[in-house]
């Protein structure tokens, strides 16, 4: 993605953001104001809130280590703060970009400027991608099969944003675990599919959809090469990729006890925020602006009422989004002016 479009994107992210937060602070019934929001942090549990600032570094960090497990097994070991840049771009470019589409790239380039090869950079990439999933997927079933009453108290376009999300993320998971077992037979199906279209005139330049379907073969066949013969990585990916995820769950925990919630209700709270996160990766917006924050307030709403759940979501959001956005980005900009003047240094990276 060129620098025009990633400045088109970011303004595109920044509007988006301030209308959700403009819709946020009116949705407490009489509306939210920053006073309130205000007098909510001044009266919160310092410790509990800093506990949330911990969570919300861990969103960043746990990616990082997730990404630098698999490169460590291959032989090439970098620091906890490479990984840490390698995520950071991700989070960064993924909240500005659709479907999260920047964010692969934008941890790509840092690693081949850190002097890993391109096939291994992808590989380890794709493979966190599908323990990404997979741990999301994993979240949502027990959530599910331990709290399918709270599924019921978000209303009737909630429910359709959840299961279209938990359908998604499914057939995500199946597609991706098929590539890597069976890429042979979903390629040549896609490639029969392609030839098909094109020969009834209902897909134009038909060579290159061939094409980049050559190369997302290869590059799974990469990752599969990857994985021989280091088993034991793939339980560390999925691990840290667990943990990344659970770093947001606790976020919103940690906010939820700063500001005087009840111990007993956690377990409440964990479930309703997994269908939150379900309901937010079916609908291709930036960062889930928009859509996550709907459902944050639909569902705290009904668990604790309008002017709580809307004080919860602002926190809470501020933290898991914003916030890991925003250090995310100063991260970035950061490695990226270290990178120019190490690279004017000739410096070897490590």
């Amino acid at each position: 993605m060129g620098i025009k479009k990633k400045a088109l994107w970011t303004c595109i992210a920044l509007v988006i953001a301030i209308l959700t937060i403009r819709a946020v602070f009116s949705s407490a019934g009489g509306g939210l104001t920053i006073g309130e929001l205000y007098d909510t942090l001044r009266s919160a549990d310092p410790k509990w809130l800093i506990a949330a600032v911990f969570g919300m570094f861990g969103i960043i960090y746990f990616e990082g280590r997730a990404l630098l497990a698999p490169l460590s097994r291959v032989g090439y070991r970098r620091s906890g703060s490479r990984g840490f840049l390698y995520s950071a771009a991700d989070v960064y470019f993924s909240a500005i970009t659709p479907s999260a589409s920047g964010g692969q790239p934008a941890s790509a380039y840092f690693m081949v400027r850190d002097g890993i090869p391109v096939s291994t950079v992808t590989a380890v990439l794709i493979l966190n991608l599908v323990m990404y999933t997979l741990a999301i997927v994993l979240l949502s079933v027990i959530c599910m099969l331990a709290g399918p009453q709270y599924f019921l108290q978000f209303s009737t376009p909630s429910k359709v944003l959840i299961v279209a999300g938990f359908l998604a993320l499914s057939g995500l998971a199946v597609l991706f675990i098929l590539l890597l077992k069976k890429s042979s037979l979903v390629f040549g199906t896609a490639r029969r599919l392609v030839r098909f279209l094109s020969k009834h005139h209902l897909m134009r330049h038909p060579e290159r959809r061939l094409k980049k379907l050559h190369e997302s073969e290869e590059e799974y066949r990469l990752c599969v090469q990857l994985l021989q013969g280091h088993r034991g990585m793939l339980a560390s990916v999925f691990f840290y990729d667990l943990l990344q995820r659970l770093s947001q769950f606790f976020v919103i925990i940690a906010v939820y006890m700063a500001t005087g919630g009840e111990a007993g209700r956690v377990g409440e709270l964990f479930v309703t925020q997994c269908y939150i996160i379900m309901g937010s990766n079916c609908v291709p917006v930036p960062g889930g602006m928009g859509v996550t924050d709907y459902l944050m307030l639909d569902g705290y709403g009904r668990m604790f009422g309008p002017a709580y759940a809307a004080n919860l979501e602002m926190i809470g959001r501020s933290l898991t989004f914003y916030g890991s956005v925003l250090i995310s980005a100063l991260t970035v900009l950061v490695g990226y002016l270290a990178l120019k003047r190490r690279t004017h240094s000739g410096d070897t990276p490590g």
